[in-house]
């Protein structure tokens, strides 16, 4: 069992960032046609892997894996409503919903172990 620490926190709060990004710039690189966005987005999931790498070393990787692609999931979800004007419906929120309380479930679970 992995002991946590603040740095594994840290280590993933910055591959979830990296990791929206590296969506983002996915994006905005219209299937590999538009060069810098194509670039950015293997730099950043670059990095975003190498964060989450470091993550592990503090983090169980269930738990870091899960937190990692959820909030990810919910971050990119606001960024496609707000900067590129997706569709986003009540059912849709449901289902988010969903996702941010398994995220906030398994972050409260794994600091009870």
């Amino acid at each position: 069992m992995k002991v946590e620490s603040g740095l594994g926190w840290l280590f993933l709060s910055l591959a979830i960032l990296f990791e929206l990004s590296g969506t983002t710039s996915m994006k905005l690189s219209a299937g590999f046609t538009k060069l810098w966005p194509s670039v950015l987005m293997f730099v950043f999931y670059g990095c975003s892997f190498t964060l989450l790498n470091f993550a592990l070393l503090h983090i169980e990787v269930g738990v870091a894996y899960a937190i990692w692609s959820g909030v990810g999931i919910v971050f990119i979800t606001l960024v496609g409503v707000v900067v590129f004007k997706e569709s986003f419906n009540m059912t849709q929120l449901l289902w988010m919903s969903l996702v941010v309380i398994g995220v906030i479930g398994l972050k409260v679970s794994s600091k009870a172990h």
